[in-house]
């Protein structure tokens, strides 16, 4: 079977993008799992943190799904969202567009540039609840808000909520952000555990000075990854409530792919939070893939670049200048 594909990332959280609607693949989800096993694979093969499937929709101008490098599904993207909104807007000959994921249909549109000369994409992250049955996490309490977990640290304080990723975010010093610390909480989470049964995002938070924050993601299903772009969205979030920055505001995320901006809204009881940042194209590719009982074997047959990743190369430069003051 040859397919064809995209090698694209959103602060330098990396993805390879399957188009299902011109081509009639007819994979089924186990397909879609073995090849993000396969294909996903650094050491043996394309190499990525998972893969967009782009797919027709009855409801919205495109469907996404995607599947992590351990061949599980998340609920929803951001970074991966921004790649996949620009694709289909651009397939489309539009600015705008809105992409069916598992949970909602969200709103993706061109935006003016973050950094020069680099694409960029506006995606809305919702729904957004802080209801522990939602992530789940098994406490005898509805939320959690700036609260400790005695079972998982004495010293750290913890918002949980979806996003609708469940992700459990900690503001931190430094010391911490530098410790072994984070590691060892998201190691524990995404094992077999009683909190988190599902297993869940772990965040660390730094605020560097009014509108700017560093964030760091285990994600579940993937590890440690450049940027994850539910929990910088989720992050902005937290710094508001503990009144760090302010609602209604682009607040600067940075991360260890760069740096996108976050804006939180809120409406009656209901939060929304705006992701923008880069929608960056590597390669164009075709490979030959071989389903067969041992797994999938591939070859690349064709490969092109875009040339857009030494412009993105500029923006980590200037977020890496910047980090370097704190």
């Amino acid at each position: 079977m040859l397919i064809d594909l995209i090698k694209c990332h959103g602060s330098n959280n990396d993805f390879l993008l399957i188009d299902e609607t011109d081509r009639n693949y007819k994979f089924d989800d186990f397909k879609r799992r073995d090849l993000a096993l396969a294909l996903c694979d650094r050491e043996n093969s394309l190499g990525a943190d998972g893969i967009l499937f782009i797919r027709p929709s009855k409801v919205a101008d495109a469907q996404y799904r995607i599947f992590n490098s351990d061949g599980t599904e998340a609920s929803m993207c951001g970074n991966g969202l921004r790649c996949a909104g620009r694709y289909v807007c651009e397939k489309l000959g539009v600015d705008e567009a809105v992409i069916e994921t598992l949970k909602a249909n969200l709103q993706v549109r061109k935006h003016e540039e973050i950094f020069s000369g680099i694409p960029t994409y506006q995606v809305e992250i919702s729904p957004v609840t802080f209801d522990l049955k939602d992530l789940p996490l098994n406490l005898e309490q509805d939320m959690l808000i700036q609260e400790k977990i005695p079972a998982l640290s004495e010293e750290l304080t913890f918002t949980a909520l979806a996003v609708p990723n469940p992700h459990l975010t900690a503001v931190v010093s430094k010391d911490r952000l530098d410790s072994d610390l984070q590691t060892e909480l998201s190691v524990k989470v995404n094992q077999p555990n009683d909190l988190f049964p599902d297993g869940v995002n772990v965040s660390f938070i730094r605020l560097l000075e009014k509108g700017s924050i560093f964030v760091r993601t285990y994600e579940r299903g993937v590890g440690y990854t450049n940027a994850c772009g539910t929990a910088m969205s989720a992050s902005t979030l937290v710094t508001c409530l503990m009144n760090e920055n302010e609602l209604e505001q682009p607040i600067n995320v940075y991360n260890n792919g760069g740096m996108v901006q976050c804006a939180a809204h809120k409406e009656g009881d209901t939060f929304t939070i705006d992701l923008i940042g880069n929608a960056t194209f590597v390669y164009s590719a075709q490979i030959e893939v071989d389903f067969n009982v041992d797994g999938i074997l591939e070859e690349i047959l064709e490969q092109e670049d875009f040339n857009e990743d030494v412009q993105y190369e500029k923006l980590q430069e200037h977020a890496k200048k910047y980090l370097s003051r704190f």
